[in-house]
């Protein structure tokens, strides 16, 4: 993982995740940079954090866009709201990467 600044996390992206790079860049000019509010930049960060963490493991988004996936379609509450509940554990586990690791 990189360093935790926005321009360190986009040169990673756009080097190991570049399918990522233009929905990032766009959300950047949305949220951030048309705006000129730095307010939402710890928010911003949090969600790119976790979308390149999970991207670098391939293995590991291909499970959590399955789950999603199934739980989108499952006729049993119950059954989405798990599914839903263990794609969401696997993404904040993803997303407690450090810079280095």
């Amino acid at each position: 993982m990189p360093e935790r600044t926005p321009k360190a996390l986009r040169a990673a992206i756009a080097k190991h995740t570049p399918k990522l790079l233009p929905d990032f860049d766009r959300n950047w000019r949305e949220k951030i940079a048309d705006t000129y509010d730095l307010a939402p930049v710890p928010a911003f960060m949090a969600r790119w954090w976790s979308e390149f963490a999970l991207a670098r493991d391939p293995q590991l988004e291909t499970k959590v866009h399955r789950l999603e996936d199934e739980a989108s379609q499952a006729t049993d509450n119950a059954l989405a709201k798990s599914l839903v509940e263990e794609a969401g554990r696997l993404r904040r586990e993803a997303s407690k990467a450090e810079p280095g690791q």
